[in-house]
């Protein structure tokens, strides 16, 4: 996930605001306005001076920032980059900054080696796109591929502890996060986007399972739905496979009756089963193909939701390697 920086040289102070409220992760102006920029908001600011801006025009200039960059510098590459010297740069290096003048460039930037550059310095002609930048390239994440999977069973499961994780997003019809026993099959478990007669709509809020289960975190990870806390970055996915970013602003885990429920997914191996134990409540809801909110309540066997198949094995929410079996 690339950090967003704007190059605020000559000083303006509306830009400045302009940034600090699209949500930049830091500011680069001139030496003498660093003090009064700090005071505006916290967040990184680098005076000007403090930086090396290389252009890339010859094989020599990538070298000459990679050493730089090995020496602990902060280089800049300037704008006009092309994107193989920036992939040499990437395999070399994880702190590799760019500058991007459009959103275009920037989306560009972010996505190069499929990783992307650790940093984007959006320049004065990007002002007018820096909200769209900072939504596109530090929020978004990488798609996920979801798949429809047929449910076969809905059991009572009794009471258990499950998690509430409340973002500080306003979600929209179609997203929520992955949840599931295992890290090999998780399910979409939809945002509290919908309301009833009974109860308001919730749009910030996954009411997302028991408190043993996996979700599914940004860059590969996982980790279980009780070790979520204020402060943490989840992932958002879409009925779409599209991802973004989301804090989280309160986690809420009570006693609540919970139901089993079992999904299969039809592979070229074969048929491949997953469950998840979510609260029994009409509130709560999985994900069909085309985004709508299922209920759990009403959910029956034949019904089909939105599913992800991975690889089994996490250490520490980390990918592993071994045979191992979840059930």
């Amino acid at each position: 996930m690339a950090r967003i920086y704007f190059h605020c040289v000559p000083f303006d102070k509306s830009l400045v605001t302009l940034a600090i409220e699209s949500g930049v992760d830091g500011l680069i102006v001139p030496g003498s306005y660093v003090e009064q920029t700090q005071e505006l908001a916290r967040c990184e600011v680098w005076p000007e001076s403090s930086i090396a801006r290389i252009a890339l025009a010859a094989k020599s200039d990538e070298e000459a920032a990679l050493t730089r960059m090995n020496k602990g510098e902060r280089v800049v590459l300037a704008r006009g980059w092309e994107i193989i010297p920036i992939e040499n740069l990437l395999a070399q290096s994880e702190h590799v900054l760019v500058e991007a003048s459009s959103l275009y460039e920037a989306r560009l930037a972010s996505g190069i080696l499929e990783r992307g550059v650790a940093g984007i310095v959006a320049l004065h002609e990007a002002a007018g796109s820096l909200k769209d930048i900072v939504a596109q390239c530090k929020l978004a994440q990488t798609p996920e591929t979801l798949m429809p999977c047929l449910i076969t069973r809905v059991l009572p499961a009794g009471m258990g502890h499950r998690v509430c994780a409340d973002t500080l997003s306003l979600l929209q019809r179609g997203q929520g996060m992955l949840v599931g026993n295992s890290s090999a099959f998780t399910f979409l478990v939809h945002a509290e986007t919908e309301r009833n007669e009974y109860v308001a709509a919730r749009p910030f809020r996954i009411n997302a399972g028991g408190v043993h289960a996996y979700t599914r975190m940004p860059h590969d990870k996982t980790a279980y739905l009780g070790e979520l806390a204020a402060g943490d970055e989840v992932l958002i996915v879409g009925h779409d496979g599209q991802t973004r970013l989301s804090t989280l602003g309160r986690v809420k885990i009570e006693a609540r009756p919970m139901l089993f429920i079992e999904a299969e997914a039809k592979t070229d191996n074969g048929a491949l089963k997953g469950a998840v134990f979510l609260q029994n409540a009409e509130t709560i809801r999985l994900t069909a193909p085309d985004g709508v909110p299922l209920s759990v309540v009403s959910m029956k066997s034949g019904d089909t939701v939105l599913c992800r198949l991975d690889e089994a094995g996490r250490h520490f929410g980390m990918r592993i390697h071994e045979d191992i079996r979840e059930v």
